[in-house]
């Protein structure tokens, strides 16, 4: 596969220590972390997944398709901060996006050592996009041998090769005891010291090549092997010779069953990686352990098998969190974070049950981590002058919990973009950090506090706050006025400061926040707590920074949230709220939209009546929000206007799309655009980068319809859109649908145009065009998530002469 020996290249070329490649998925939008080289893939789940409109270095480089080099953590903080704000270590990164020609397949990804104060090398720069394009190459060539480009999957995981090291050689000799002849191979003179063209050949030449100790060890392996075994059953010893550079050599000497007692073979082996130091800590009280890079462990020493409570066989080759699901913490999983990203050795306090305390210490380095543990006392603190409950929060082993909160917080948060969300995002995130069981959020409005979510507190309780001016003397209002958070150990506390301020009832602990965002007053948000309990500084410290983001997030979601409306009310006012009175046709119209990030997007439909016949128009421009509501406005007037004007349906086509090219050339759309003779049912059929529509017969049998088509709209001016002609009996339903209908995240779109055909065909023959409607309505409901709007319309000719009125549009069904 071409991704693992890129991401290898890419890591080595530019003296890295970790890296990966993010690809595009079948999800529009949505890169995900296709391998990932020398670290966990485990510890960096909340980075499996980006979204291209993130602020995030990955998704600036697929956008704009440059290049994005942070040479330290001072320059990404600047440029971005939701990075640091998740991996807040020092480190360099760079990013390039990995493209051929046109086509944009995903980003290259290596993190390494920060170089403060100097930028990128330019032959770093060129040897990274000399692999990217290497890589472009290859995932182009796949996809023209059929084989698409997209992961769909969780992230694969890849050792790196481990640093420079002196070779591993082996050598072979054997030893006539009784003789004293001695053979060697060549490899084996060279490990030995021996010229090798004059390998030793007598016990005592051998001799002459090793230590004193050395020599007397040999003789007792021997007499071991030779005297003290049965000559019918193999055996074999080692032993640890040192080599004249100081680093050891094993030799392993072995006698055949039923052979020469007298003869002995021999395996020289120099592992080339310096001194072998398992026994050395197996005679620790501290506890060893060795990973490699990806999380496995590569070795364990006894006291850590005593330490951990687990056989050493049991450990070796497992991966740390499968095997001690303890470390999989979030404190500790952002402990081994940044001893892998960061470099620098890492000290924490863990527990493995309330009763067993560990002093666990990181030392990384380009091949791996080692971890000491030692047995440690359960800590003691003084967080307040009220104990927290239950000694936990506060505590050195859990402070790092308390830490880690602005990571996972901040992540969460990038993803939330209307109010409510956020609040979800807090409650989710904040609560379960500090043990709390109550929280309330009031946003600012013309200089009244307004509850905008709680949780956790009596039904009704909070009501009477709602509303509050910001002249009241509550502890909600002062914050945000002050701008200091305010800390109340007890309700007691709480009363005596706020005297007659209603109480619900719990007794515990209060937290006051003011929501402030770049300097402006969003609202205040209370936590509250069971118990009472102390705030150590660094949760009062962490809790503040934490409330600024909020903050943020929710000045963000405010105006996301304006702008929605604006954008929703412009798309209501834009679709057709009723389709117009036809002769011998049938119109049902659905319009559903999404439920990721609740944008409004560019679906639309149309029925209009021209000179030629009834036109069924379906579309769907590019994007989201108000730009996108507006550019649908524009293109389906263009399409009416082109059809009223009497055009053929290659016209109408070619005329919007030169039109949209002016007034935007940079949107786009795509169309499917029939013209239906209500008598004689003669359909002309022209699409432009959309999805072909469903044909259902009289006879229930449903299919895709053939029709060949043209580019999206906006993208080439003289782009032509051939025209297919067909023809609709009496009885058979014509279906247009956006993608929206049809497209779900991690299937093929063909399954899901599969899945509608199934719809449609399983339908009773009985079935009125809304019931229809409202059947394939019924199905996309069943996703419950929905990345784009969805927009459906049916067409059906009578057989009647009589004039029939269609049903409206179904605006919101």
């Amino acid at each position: 596969m071409a991704l693992a020996p890129a991401v290898v290249d890419a890591v080595e070329a530019v003296g890295g220590y970790a890296g990966g490649v993010y690809l595009r998925s079948r999800t529009k939008g949505l890169l995900r972390l296709a391998v990932l080289a020398g670290l966990p893939v485990r510890l960096f789940r909340p980075w499996w997944r980006m979204h291209v409109n993130r602020p995030f270095p990955v998704a600036e480089a697929f956008r704009s398709g440059e290049p994005v080099h942070l040479a330290d953590a001072e320059e990404a903080m600047r440029r971005f901060p939701q990075l640091m704000a998740g991996l807040p270590f020092p480190f360099g990164s760079l990013y390039v996006p990995v493209s051929h020609g046109t086509d944009r397949y995903g980003v290259l990804v290596v993190l390494r050592t920060a170089t403060p104060g100097r930028p990128v090398d330019p032959a770093d720069r060129q040897r990274l996009r000399t692999t990217a394009d290497r890589l472009g190459a290859a995932l182009a060539e796949l996809e023209r041998a059929g084989t698409p480009v997209s992961w769909e999957r969780a992230p694969a995981p890849v050792q790196l090769p481990a640093g420079a090291t002196p070779p591993v050689r082996v050598g072979r000799l054997t030893w006539q005891t009784d003789t004293g002849a001695v053979t060697a191979d060549a490899e084996a003179s060279r490990i030995l010291g021996s010229p090798p063209d004059d390998p030793p050949t007598t016990i005592g030449d051998l001799e002459e090549l090793l230590a004193a100790e050395d020599v007397y060890g040999l003789w007792a392996l021997a007499h071991r092997i030779t005297e003290r075994t049965d000559p019918d059953r193999p055996a074999a010893r080692r032993m640890w010779l040192g080599g004249r550079d100081g680093r050891p050599h094993l030799l392993e000497l072995a006698r055949r069953p039923g052979g020469d007692p007298a003869r002995l073979t021999g395996l020289l082996v120099d592992p080339g990686t310096g001194p072998i130091v398992a026994a050395a800590a197996d005679r620790l009280a501290t506890g060893v352990l060795s990973l490699d890079r990806v999380g496995r462990i590569t070795y364990a020493s006894r006291s850590a098998e005593t330490l951990l409570g687990v056989a050493r066989p049991a450990l070796v080759g497992r991966i740390l969190w499968d095997v001690l699901p303890w470390t999989g913490r979030p404190a500790y999983e952002d402990q081994f974070r940044a001893a892998l990203i960061a470099s620098d050795p890492v000290h924490f306090l863990a527990h493995r049950d309330s009763a067993s305390w560990l002093s666990v210490s990181l030392h990384p380095d380009h091949d791996g981590l080692t971890v000491t543990l030692s047995a440690a006392e359960e800590p003691t603190y003084a967080p307040a002058s009220v104990a927290a409950p239950g000694g936990g929060l506060g505590s050195p082993a859990d402070r790092a919990a308390v830490l880690y909160r602005p990571v996972a917080l901040a992540i969460a948060l990038t993803e939330a973009v209307t109010a409510r969300q956020v609040s979800e995002v807090v409650t989710e995130e904040l609560l379960p950090a500090f043990g709390g069981r109550q929280l309330a959020i009031y946003l600012l409005s013309e200089r009244h506090l307004h509850l905008a979510w709680e949780t956790g507190f009596p039904q009704g309780f909070l009501d009477r706050f709602d509303g509050v001016g910001l002249d009241a003397r509550l502890p909600g209002v002062e914050c945000l006025t002050s701008g200091r958070p305010i800390f109340f150990e007890s309700m007691q506390r709480l009363a005596a400061a706020y005297p007659g301020i209603p109480l619900d009832a719990h007794v515990g602990a209060r937290a006051f926040l003011p929501l402030i965002a770049s300097g402006r007053p969003v609202g205040s948000c209370i936590l509250g707590f069971d118990r009472p309990r102390g705030f150590s500084p660094e949760e009062r410290t962490v809790l503040t920074a934490l409330a600024g983001l909020i903050a943020q997030a929710l000045h963000r979601a405010r105006a996301f949230d304006t702008e929605a409306a604006l954008a929703r009310g412009l798309q209501n006012a834009l679709l057709p709220h009723r389709l117009p009175r036809l002769r011998h046709v049938d119109t049902v119209g659905r319009y559903l939209p999404g439920t990721q990030g609740m944008e409004v997007g560019g679906d639309w439909y149309d029925v209009v009546e021209t000179s030629r016949g009834v036109a069924l128009v379906i579309g769907d421009v590019q994007g989201h929000g108000v730009s996108a509501a507006a550019t649908m406005g524009q293109v389906r007037s263009a399409v009416r206007a082109f059809a009223l004007a009497g055009h053929d349906p290659q016209e109408v086509m070619s005329g919007t799309n030169r039109l949209l090219i002016d007034l935007d050339p940079g949107q786009f759309a795509s169309c499917c655009y029939c013209v239906l003779d209500p008598r004689t049912g003669a359909v002309q059929a022209v699409r432009a980068g959309h999805l072909p529509p469903l044909l259902r017969r009289p006879d229930g049998g449903t299919e895709v319809v053939d029709l060949p088509g043209g580019v999206v709209l906006g993208v080439d001016a003289e782009a032509a859109y051939p025209v297919t002609e067909l023809r609709l009996p009496p009885g058979a339903v014509l279906a247009l649908f956006t993608d929206g209908l049809v497209e779900q995240p991690g299937t093929d779109i063909d399954l899901g145009v599969e899945r509608l055909r199934g719809v449609l065909a399983g339908a009773p023959a009985d079935t009125t065009l809304p019931g229809l409607a409202d059947r394939v309505v019924e199905e996309a409901l069943r996703a419950h998530d929905r990345p784009d709007d969805v927009a459906l319309l049916l067409a059906a000719r009578t057989g009647r002469t009589e004039e029939r009125r269609s049903s409206d549009g179904g605006l919101g069904t």
